[in-house]
């Protein structure tokens, strides 16, 4: 009966319907003056609506609600009713604003910037447990904000004067003074004591875990400074979400390193590695020694190593310090991956490669010793100067220098052509001198077993003559035989 008097009641239709900016003139109208409070402000704030308008920088539409006005301070409200005004400060601060432009909602966004401001001050200084309401409202305030698809900046891929305009410098997120403010609040809820993880855990949940993960790609470096103290937060506090993001974070390294190469939050990624890898429990699980030999060791394959080796060398070493057996892995996965043209990455592995063999015992050295001084001796007559210079630095270290020592009659036979070479006509004075300075060490320990790696070097440099000499005199004869027949055409055979 109530809904058949109710159906009869005309509706009244909107003054400017079809007019697209009716509601944004509604809304300027009721922000003359100031905001009106009338009766209890908390009651009336409280129970305002949060519709969303169009309104766009360029003609198209974007998110602007209708009325959009500060709410009432936490000290204006009873103890009793804060949590409720929590919660719709939380509905407020989901209204997303096109921030690509500054001129549009200034009072809006400043309005919102306030009110993040007042949530963080909240759950900072919160005194009681937060209950599943709060908490979902919390995820989904968060998630509106900070979850969205990054577009690459167009770049052109140029070389000027030798520089990568890759390189530049990073995009800046215009969004971050409210960016910020979010990921401020999200850590301080994170962390809070007030925040019950097995409660939490439901809506920080493994799907929230991985959209967190996805924005490590930010080109914003202060975004993926906040992003990493969290996740390092969330792996603290959420045990039962700690295998998902070791396996999260590996997938994401198996996309980098074998099919894309391009991510920005490598070096963050493999920062919070490293404080997760000081924690593992002794002795390792094949787990984690799987994740050294399967993911940590192939990060060193791809171009763009520089932007984050000094994270992974630390992640490598802390294995190296926690299982010495690892040493020979690790070794011989630098072995593996060792660059070829790139004398700039092969300074980076040589720096690397001093890290770990300073915690390498010695049986560990010996089982990879051979082919590890074969490419050192490659280092060692390097015409990149950096290059042969960082190998021969390895000897101011006095731990490599002992194993070196206890080993130098398998060690110098293999290294003793490149230290003679650079002897004699290294064109760097540097590499030079301090090459000479490695023969005396070798000499003054072992004098005769330098002279045997003497002898056997001048015999095979006069081999060697010999053979070239060969090589030349038959170039010759078949360049004779060749002219003698050109005429003919036959084919010309060297006997």
């Amino acid at each position: 009966m109530l809904k058949q008097i109710l159906g009869r009641i005309p509706k009244k239709n909107s003054k400017n319907a079809g007019d697209s900016n009716t509601s944004t003139s509604l809304f300027a109208k009721r922000n003359e003056g100031g905001t009106k409070r009338i009766g209890n402000p908390a009651d009336e704030a409280l129970g305002a609506s949060f519709s969303v308008l169009n309104v766009g920088s360029n003609g198209q539409d974007k998110f602007i609600p209708a009325p959009y006005e500060a709410l009432p301070s936490f000290r204006d409200v009873p103890s009793s009713e804060k949590q409720q005004l929590f919660i719709r400060k939380l509905k407020m601060c989901c209204v997303i604003f096109d921030f690509t432009d500054t001129g549009i909602s200034v009072k809006e966004k400043e309005i919102k910037r306030q009110t993040l401001l007042e949530l963080v001050e909240y759950v900072t200084s919160a005194n009681g447990k937060f209950g599943e309401t709060v908490m979902q409202e919390v995820v989904k305030m968060v998630s509106a904000n900070i979850f969205r698809v990054f577009t690459p900046q167009p770049r052109e891929n140029k070389l000027v004067d030798g520089v990568d305009l890759e390189e530049e410098e990073p995009a800046m997120d215009p969004a971050w003074p409210h960016l910020q403010v979010v990921y401020e609040f999200l850590l301080r809820f994170i962390t809070s004591p007030e925040t019950d993880a097995k409660i939490a855990k439901r809506y920080v949940d493994h799907s929230f875990v991985m959209k967190l993960l996805d924005l490590f790609d930010s080109e914003d470096p202060r975004e993926r400074e906040y992003l990493k103290t969290i996740l390092h937060r969330i792996y603290g506090k959420f045990m039962v979400h700690r295998p998902f993001i070791r396996k999260a974070i590996n997938n994401i390294f198996y996309h980098f390193v074998f099919e894309t190469e391009k991510h920005n939050g490598i070096a963050e990624f493999l920062e919070v590695l490293g404080s997760i890898i000081n924690g593992f429990a002794l002795p390792l699980k094949e787990e984690h020694k799987l994740f050294l030999v399967r993911t940590l060791i192939p990060l060193h394959k791809p171009k763009c190593l520089a932007m984050y080796h000094q994270q992974l060398s630390y992640c490598v070493t802390q294995f190296v310090e926690k299982d010495f057996k690892l040493a020979d892995t690790v070794i011989r996965g630098l072995l593996k991956y060792w660059p070829v043209t790139n004398s700039s990455k092969e300074v980076l592995f040589l720096n690397e490669l001093e890290e770990v063999l300073e915690v390498t015992q010695a049986p560990e050295f010996q089982r990879c010793m051979v082919p590890l001084f074969q490419q050192i001796a490659r280092c060692l007559k390097s015409l990149h100067f950096q290059v042969a210079e960082r190998s021969l630095f390895l000897w101011n270290n006095d731990h490599i220098e002992n194993l070196i020592k206890q080993n130098r009659k398998v060690i110098l036979p293999i290294i003793f052509p490149s230290l003679e070479r650079n002897a004699r006509h290294h064109w760097n004075q540097a590499v030079h001198s301090l090459t000479l300075n490695v023969r005396k060490i070798f000499y003054d320990l072992d004098p005769d077993l330098f002279k045997a790696c003497q002898n056997k070097f001048d015999e095979n440099e006069l081999k060697g003559s010999e053979i070239e000499e060969k090589r030349i005199m038959t170039w010759n004869r078949l360049e004779e035989l060749a002219a003698k027949n050109a005429s003919t055409g036959e084919a010309v055979l060297v006997p």
